[in-house]
């Protein structure tokens, strides 16, 4: 019987490429927090945790503020560094999952 990878992995693999593309995403826009007309930009995990089969690539969205500035940014700083942190932890979580994944499945292959 042959071990199954994508079952002993389950989406972990799939979340962290896409919380790391969400990091790069959320770093552009603390980036940017100053920059006259720059529109902040995310994407909807849950929506495409769910495409997840999909060999599309994530739908990226414009957010819309909650407090609009005067030059047309739309990167509001402490909702930015909140999304960051919380998706962060995420991104530290799943790591911490697949390593323990990948050394339970160690631990199976040498049959200890």
């Amino acid at each position: 019987m042959g071990i199954s990878f994508q079952k002993a992995l389950g989406v972990h693999p799939q979340a962290v490429k896409l919380r790391l593309a969400r990091t790069e995403l959320l770093t552009a826009n603390l980036a940017n927090v100053d920059t006259p007309n720059f529109k902040a930009k995310d994407i909807d995990f849950a929506r495409e945790m769910q495409r997840a089969g999909s060999l599309s690539a994530a739908q990226v969205l414009y957010r819309l503020p909650m407090q609009p500035t005067q030059d047309g940014n739309t990167v509001e700083l402490n909702s930015e560094q909140a999304r960051f942190s919380q998706n962060s932890l995420d991104y530290q979580s799943s790591l911490t999952f697949l390593n323990m994944s990948i050394s339970g499945l160690r631990t199976a292959i040498e049959g200890k």
